[in-house]
């Protein structure tokens, strides 16, 4: 399916990759199917970000997933964005909070959920989760639902 009259930059050009945490690589295009509720989920098994205090790269398995509204996001930028990370100091929890509101303005999403899966420094994992459902929804009290019940 073509894309082009959508606007998107990224798709099918040479890849330019961001040295410093970039959210102005993310794109979006319209939802063809807004009268379903459905996932979207994308895995990201080669996040990496820096320590903030000693700059040692830290690497994670990052998972999102979302139900759209009018906008997705599109799955090149996305990926671009992400990599943009790999320079950027940030903490774990950090990272995974910038990576669902930089969607949520980008997409205004139904809902979505943000999970890190941090590889062991010091022996020790960190696994932060940052969920969102829209406010005044049904979304609103998924997202609580699932917040209570994670793992």
């Amino acid at each position: 399916m073509e894309r082009k009259e959508e606007g998107l930059k990224a798709l099918g050009k040479k890849t330019a990759y961001a040295t410093a945490y970039a959210p102005e690589v993310l794109e979006a295009f319209e939802n063809r199917n807004q009268e379903n509720d459905y996932w979207v989920r994308f895995n990201c098994p080669e996040f990496t970000s820096q320590c903030p205090i000693t700059g040692q790269p830290d690497f994670a398995e990052i998972r999102i997933s979302y139900i759209p509204d009018v906008r997705m996001v599109e799955s090149k930028s996305l990926k671009l964005y992400l990599g943009s990370f790999r320079n950027h100091g940030a903490f774990h929890e950090d990272c995974v909070n910038t990576i669902m509101k930089d969607l949520i303005r980008l997409m205004d999403p139904k809902y979505i959920e943000v999970i890190g899966l941090f590889t062991p420094r010091g022996g020790i994992s960190i696994y932060p989760y940052a969920n969102y459902g829209r406010p005044g929804t049904k979304y609103e009290a998924l997202a609580e639902q699932r917040f209570a019940s994670h793992q």
